[in-house]
């Protein structure tokens, strides 16, 4: 009993840090880069527009409905945890492990962006990039490492820090005058093949950027109040990243005209030099490292959370569920970690990342289609908040979650047979670890 009461989770974790962690673990370098390769694909100002708030109104029907999962099942782990409830272990453990998969690849991405956006500000860095990237990995695991509280108080500068860099650069570009932008275009050919693929891929580059607008559900364990913390950050975080991405493509989109963005490698770069000449450029890097620290902070809490739940069950190592006295789960944090470094000397995982959206619409799915399951096949669960307009905002949800499936699919299918890949490796484990059990 007191090995189980060790290694409980704290409940440290307040609404500030709920917000904090949507906004962090969402808003990174990809919005400073899609808008170019998205005005490629689409070469249409409003079909861009609709694009990112399609985006933003389906995660918006997953905030609805995750509300209502994680305050049922306030557990470490996020979606596997109702996906198993509902569906099984099998459904359970894949689902976790997607999602662990998706989660755990990103804080070396991050920590290598970091160390080149710091080289571009001191080129004198140039030979000690790898250095540089351990080094922060590093410096992280130590803070995470001292507990959770000091985890969350960097979460909470950083993230302010970055939503600040954001309004001053929207603001920047709304009120610049400098080019006249010519009137865009439109169209004529929007219901050709070509455009419907673009549309699909654009969505999948969307999606991405919206990912980590649930990440408040793998905390939801350690939330002084879930009940009302979740739903309250869920909406509020989602409508605010939301909202910056919409204003920050129509802010680039004033400075500069579509023909000219869709040939940019990194849009908000060609923007910041329209706006502040040959300084641009740095400009752009203090924001991106501003949003990569922020980010690459909540997923080097994220990781250790799946981890803990699916140890807790039995799927991974026993030692998996040991939790320091600050609150942290040590060893999934040492194993994710361990992991990161792995990517960052081998540097060779930016394919992992083509699928990644893949592996999110389908747990996202799994998770919606499970509280259908739920509602039905256990009632009487205490439900501390009820989505609303029940059950057709889940239904639309699972709809569009196919939907994006299969353009997906459409417009990636190499990204498709790797899971594919994965799923069919992943049932003889899983019933090595159920003997084991």
């Amino acid at each position: 009993m007191s090995d189980s009461k060790q290694n409980q989770l704290k409940k440290t974790l307040g609404l500030s840090f709920n917000i904090a962690v949507l906004i962090g673990g969402t808003i990174g370098v990809g919005i400073l880069r899609t808008p170019g390769d998205i005005a490629h694909l689409l070469n249409n100002y409003w079909l861009i527009i609709a694009s990112w708030l399609f985006g933003g109104l389906y995660v918006l029907l997953g905030a609805n409905s995750y509300s209502e999962l994680s305050t049922m099942l306030p557990k470490a782990g996020g979606s596997y945890n109702y996906i198993k409830r509902a569906l099984g272990e099998y459904a359970g453990f894949l689902s976790g492990w997607f999602d662990y998969i998706v989660n755990a690849i990103p804080p070396a991405f991050y920590c290598i962006v970091i160390s080149e956006y710091s080289i571009i500000l001191f080129p004198s860095l140039a030979n000690y990039s790898t250095v540089i990237s351990i080094s922060l990995l590093v410096a992280f695991v130590l803070l995470h490492l001292s507990g959770v509280k000091n985890g969350s108080v960097i979460q909470q500068i950083t993230s302010l820090l970055k939503v600040i860099c954001f309004v001053a650069l929207i603001i920047a570009c709304f009120i610049y005058s400098g080019i006249d932008v010519p009137k865009i275009k439109t169209d004529s050919s929007i219901f050709q093949i070509g455009l419907i693929f673009g549309f699909f891929k654009s969505l999948q580059l969307i999606i991405g950027t919206y990912n980590g607008w649930n990440a408040v559900c793998f905390f939801a364990e350690e939330n002084d109040d879930p009940s009302k913390n979740i739903p309250k950050s869920l909406y509020s975080g989602v409508l605010l990243v939301v909202a910056i991405y919409i204003l920050v493509n129509a802010a680039f989109f004033h400075v500069l005209p579509i023909e000219t963005l869709a040939k940019s490698n990194l849009a908000a770069a060609d923007v910041a030099k329209a706006l502040f000449g040959e300084n641009g450029a740095i400009v752009v890097t203090v924001i991106s490292i501003f949003s990569l620290i922020s980010i690459l902070n909540a997923f080097m809490m994220i990781p250790p959370r799946i981890l803990y739940g699916l140890s807790r069950d039995g799927f991974f190592i026993e030692r998996g569920t040991q939790v320091n006295k600050g609150g942290t789960p040590i060893v999934a944090l040492l194993i994710s970690s361990l992991f990161s470094l792995f990517l960052i000397c081998i540097g060779s995982f930016e394919v992992l990342f083509s699928f990644a959206a893949f592996m999110s619409i389908i747990v996202w799915g799994l998770a919606y289609y499970s509280l259908l399951k739920l509602r039905t096949k256990e009632p009487d669960l205490p439900r501390p908040y009820r989505s609303f307009w029940y059950p057709w905002t889940t239904i639309i949800a699972i709809i569009v979650s196919i939907a994006l499936l299969l353009g997906f699919i459409y417009s990636d299918p190499k990204g498709f047979a790797i899971i594919i890949g994965i799923t069919v490796v992943s049932y003889p484990l899983f019933l090595v670890l159920k003997r084991r059990k």
